[in-house]
């Protein structure tokens, strides 16, 4: 076994399964808040709180990699993970304010699908970043990142259909289609991470 003068900083992967576990909070909350007929506004302050703590661990993730020397992962592949796993906080932030700001009254088709998505993706990122320290099982987990992202996009294209099909009223057509949209997207945030993920693990074997 080589010495090592100065020890690699092993917390990041801490950090990164911290983080990870605020974005399936954050993505239960958004179920529990399309979960009624009437969405429940005030889980959007929850939700924001949760966003909060993500974008306070990310800072810390950065902060501790602009001061460590030795580093377990590359320094532009820890980068590029926090900043795509805040990214998915973000993108369910988003799709929880856009609820409340334009008072939606009922839950159109498709949206509690979505939401059922984001958090089985967010429980995938968990499992991927269990996995990661020991770089064994992370490309199942992202498999299955990328196979419900692909369930995502043919659940938003259905929701968005029907939405143009059924709804009437233009300003409500594009109330939802941007809310449908917005749950999507948190989806495709979640395959981001799998690529950082399947690019660190291809990259350091």
């Amino acid at each position: 076994m080589a010495f090592r003068l100065i020890p690699r900083e092993e917390k990041f992967y801490q950090d990164f399964q911290s983080l990870a576990d605020e974005l399936h909070r954050g993505a239960l909350l958004l179920e529990q808040m399309l979960e009624p007929e009437r969405p429940e506004w005030g889980k959007a302050e929850e939700i924001k709180e949760v966003e909060h703590k993500c974008d306070a661990i990310t800072h810390e993730i950065i902060q501790r990699l602009n001061r460590t020397f030795v580093t377990p992962l590359d320094r532009e592949d820890i980068h590029a993970l926090a900043r795509s796993l805040d990214d998915i906080m973000d993108a369910i932030d988003d799709s929880a304010a856009l609820i409340r700001l334009y008072r939606l009254e009922s839950v159109r088709s498709g949206a509690r699908e979505l939401a059922s998505i984001i958090t089985a993706c967010t429980r995938q990122v968990r499992l991927a970043l269990d996995s990661l320290e020991g770089r064994k099982g992370v490309i199942i987990h992202s498999v299955e990142i990328n196979r419900l992202e692909n369930e995502a996009d043919r659940a938003h294209q259905d929701a968005v259909s029907r939405l143009f099909d059924d709804e009437k009223d233009p300003l409500m057509v594009m109330k939802w289609k941007e809310t449908l949209d917005f749950l999507e997207d948190a989806t495709d945030r979640c395959e981001d991470v799998a690529n950082v993920l399947e690019g660190v693990v291809v990259k350091h074997g």
